[in-house]
């Protein structure tokens, strides 16, 4: 059986993107959350995790961390769930902003960190933060255009689990889009592990304190 090792799904952005990517396989799994900023938590992930830090899945005696590795680990073991393209140059494509959104936007991260239960219009605007959303909407709006939507690539993919995150975040800050970019948005919300995501979330009994000021 598969074991996914997640932080808080009210907060951890970097947990909710291989979780999509896995249960998109359709293979079973359980679930491990680890509360974060809880009494030992830093002890409780490094007992399971080398690098402290979640997300992890476990496979068998294999152990695969960082989010984007756990997306890739499971493109290759689930290769029918076309996790990335079939072509390609749109694969190249789909890596690319993949590993764009993996090491960069770093202001849209501080800025507007991600927080399931609250809505704070405004917040955030920073010139950074504001750049960022701008990068952000203009990567989106070239993949529909190229690809026909409703998804990044058409299809559900691993470029999509990058970005979910940032669609929460637009939606708890209230950033303007255009048409185009709103129902990207939408077919996100939609995605039937996203709403199993959110549901979880609001079930959780844990909040951090520095993420609710």
């Amino acid at each position: 059986m598969l074991q996914i090792i997640l932080g808080n799904k009210r907060y951890s952005s970097w947990s909710m993107r291989p979780y999509l990517a896995l249960a998109h396989t359709g293979a079973p799994f359980e679930e491990q959350v680890i509360p974060l900023f809880e009494e030992g938590y830093k002890t409780r992930i490094h007992e399971q995790v080398p690098s402290g830090l979640v997300p992890a899945l476990r496979d068998g005696d294999r152990l695969i961390w960082d989010s984007l590795a756990i997306c890739e680990y499971l493109a290759e073991r689930f290769p029918e769930a076309g996790l990335w393209p079939a072509d390609d140059g749109a694969r190249a494509h789909a890596r690319s902003i993949s590993c764009e959104m993996h090491a960069g936007f770093l202001a849209l991260r501080r800025e507007m960190p991600m927080n399931l239960h609250r809505s704070r219009p405004g917040q955030g605007r920073t010139d950074a933060a504001l750049a960022d959303i701008e990068r952000v909407t203009a990567i989106w709006t070239d993949c529909l255009q190229r690809y026909g939507g409703p998804f990044l690539f058409g299809g559900f993919s691993i470029a999509d689990c990058m970005y979910a995150p940032v669609v929460t975040r637009f939606l708890t800050y209230c950033v303007e889009v255009d048409d185009a970019c709103r129902g990207y948005m939408d077919a996100i919300m939609a995605f039937p592990p996203m709403i199993a995501w959110h549901q979880a979330a609001r079930a959780e009994p844990w909040t951090i304190a520095q993420y609710e000021e």
